[in-house]
Order: structure tokens, then sequence, then C-alpha cells
């Protein structure tokens, strides 16, 4: 999770139910006028588009998280409890409970899932990689140990979910590149090469032919010149040669994780990711969606609103950029409540102050400008601009 390095193009300041490039609203709306009593599972279900959160399982015991995370959504991410650390703290002994409490959860809602995640550099048990440093784990045995996790746990949940993110973050971004271009980093690729990335994508089908596999990543929410130091460009050139490869890769997910004090992306080069990638034939989903603010030293009513409007106005405009393309399917934002963010305790390392506020619920649930913008955008958006989702097929 890194800080959004993005293009400046004016702080752009809307209020709540501001429209855009997608409310145009004529056919296929619903027999009684949307209002804000709408759930946002209820307004996005018009678009067939499933409208998600991550779940903080432990904050399942408070009821009003329980019932907001079940009611709002269609769509849920476990946080933290499908990570490798969480599953097999132990080598050779997987731990399902916690996972297990999450699916229960997401089917007494009737909810899809997004399991996150197989492969990731960050996460991982110490008995592994303090294995790989001590020498004890060889690289071929190491190669085993991959295989042999993403079929157990794409095994276990077979049937049960929606999308995995089968491999997270497997590349650098143009602000850490050493040598001048974007290329593959981390535990994986250092240990056996990028090659994991294809292995990993085959693995999981093997385990579960019907779930939609996706690589995720951060930074990637809009193309930039095309150069050597533009990671989405990389990301898309990776996923082309992998499908030209027959690797069954069926999605990319972008985690969406902005900060209003690096400035806006617009709408329309929102949509140009997602209509850029459907070309490639899979589908798009915003995955981690949380919008950041550097909070002033003293806090006002006249210096948090700006920011809160801000925030408003990013939530809206990665809405407007999925519903542009059809075979964006899911936009799942990084739990709901600000009280819980993860951002609360991130160390940014981007200079003095702190950032948090992040979410669509203040720390009391009550909804933010950022929720009703969301609503507004759901809720008036519509043919002929915006048409239902497309189903997107798992590959071979």
């Amino acid at each position: 999770m890194r800080p959004r390095r993005t293009l400046v193009i004016g702080l752009a300041v809307v209020a709540a139910l501001s429209g855009g490039a997608t409310t145009t609203a004529v056919a296929g709306r619903p027999a009684s006028p949307p209002s804000q009593d709408s759930t946002l599972r209820a307004l996005a279900d018009r678009h067939r588009l499933a409208i998600g959160t991550a779940i903080d399982v432990d904050a399942l015991d408070d009821p009003q998280y329980r019932q907001i995370a079940g009611t709002d959504f269609s769509t849920v991410t476990a946080e933290n409890v499908m990570k490798w650390e969480v599953l097999e703290p132990v080598r050779g002994q997987y731990d399902w409970s916690q996972a297990e409490k999450f699916m229960a959860f997401a089917k007494s809602n009737d909810q899809r899932v997004r399991g996150h995640v197989l492969v990731w550099n960050n996460q991982l048990p110490a008995w592994l990689t303090e294995g790989v440093a001590d020498g004890s784990i060889t690289k071929t045995e190491l190669r085993g140990i991959l295989r042999n996790h993403v079929k157990t746990v794409a095994g276990h949940f077979k049937g049960r979910i929606w999308q995995w993110d089968v491999v997270n973050e497997a590349v650098t971004d143009s602000f850490d590149a050493t040598d001048g271009r974007i290329g593959y980093k981390g535990f994986w690729a250092q240990n056996l090469g990028p090659g994991y990335v294809a292995d990993a994508f085959r693995w999981a089908r093997e385990a579960d032919p019907k779930a939609l596999l996706f690589y995720n990543d951060y930074n990637i929410d809009a193309f930039g010149d095309g150069g050597p130091l533009d990671k989405t460009q990389f990301v898309y050139d990776m996923v082309r040669d992998l499908r030209r490869k027959g690797v069954p890769i069926d999605g990319v997910g972008s985690q969406a994780h902005l900060s209003t004090r690096y400035g806006n992306y617009s709408a329309f080069q929102l949509a140009d990711m997602h209509l850029r990638f459907a070309k490639l034939g899979v589908a798009t989903a915003l995955t981690e969606v949380d919008v950041r603010n550097l909070l002033p030293e003293t806090q006002t009513g006249d210096t948090v609103n700006p920011l809160l409007q801000a925030q408003a106005y990013d939530y809206a405009a990665l809405l407007q950029g999925c519903l542009a393309s059809r075979q964006c399917i899911s936009y799942t934002v990084w739990g709901f409540d600000d009280g819980r963010s993860w951002t609360n305790t991130w160390d940014f390392g981007s200079g003095p102050g702190r950032e948090a506020l992040a979410t669509i619920r203040d720390a009391s649930y009550q909804p933010k400008l950022a929720y009703r913008a969301l609503q507004a955008e759901l809720a008036w958006a519509g043919p002929p601009l915006v048409l239902p989702r497309v189903t997107q097929p798992p590959g071979r």
C-alpha cells in the first residue's frame, strides 16, 4: 500500500450530489425514485455492478458494523484473514477458522466473495521468509511450496470465490524504479524470477476452474505517457503478453488508494484505463478504494470540509470511470468507516502530517459526502452512456 502520486489537474471541489459524465438518466430507472435511504447495493444492482467492501472479521462482533456490512454491499473481501501468514502460521498447518467465519458472513448475506490474496510479497509467514534467508528452503523447494499454497487455498474455497486476487503488487513504481524503468519486484521475483506470475495463474485455474482470476495492483488507475516509467502501461503489456501465451488471466484489479494531497484524475482518464484493458478481453475492477486526506494541525469545519468535498470528487470520479466500461464489474471500498481504516496507523513516509479520514463513513458510521456522491452517481446514471455490466467468463 503506497501513497498515490497522481497527475495534478487541479483540485476539484464538488457538492455531495454532484453529477458527472455518466449521469444521464433515462430508460432503466427504478419504478420508485431513489433517495438517500437507498443502499449502495440496491442502487448498484440496477447496473449489475457489484459494490463491495473489505471486511475486518473482528469488527463483525459490532452489531452496527455487521448490519451495514451485510446490507450496503453485494460483494466482500477479507481484509487480512485469507493472507498467507494467517492461513498457515506454522508450516504445513492451515488454520481456516477466521476465513471461514468471513465466508459464513458472506453466505448469510448473499454476497459474492473476492478472494484476497494468493500470492503477495507481504504478510508472509516467518517460517517461509526466514527459511529462504537462512538457506534451509532452496529455490527449487520454494517453487513447490508456492504451488502447494496456491492450489491448497484455491482448492479449499473452490466454488465459493467469485474473483481471486491471484498475484498482488508484483511490479515497481516509477518513483522506486532503480534502472529507469518499471520491472518486477519483491520476494517472489527475487527468488523465483518473473515466471512465477504465469505459474500462479495456471495453478489457480487448475484448483478452481470457475473463479475469475485477477492481477491486482496500486497506481494503475490511469495510463501515463506509455514510456518505461508508466506502471499502467507495464501491467497492460504484461497482461497482454501472458494472455497471448494462454495464461488464464480474467481481470485486472486497480486498488485505487488515492489521496487528495496529490490532486485528482478526471473521470475521462479513469474511464480510458478500463476501456483499454477491456480490449484485451479482461474484466476490470476497483478493488481497494479509499481516498486519504492530509489532516491540518487544527481541524475545524473550515479546514476539513473542503477536504471531504475533494474526497467525494475522487470517489465519484472513480465510479464514473468504472461505469463507463461494461467490463468494469465491481467497485470495492477498502473498509467503510474512518474508525477502522488502515490509513489511521500507516506511515506513508511522504512528508509531515497525518493522512486519514479515508473512507465513506465517519467513525460513528454516519455517511460522509463521499457516500452521498456514490449514491447519486449510482442513482442517476443510466443509458445510453451507462449500460449493464457484461458477464466475464473464466478463462481456460
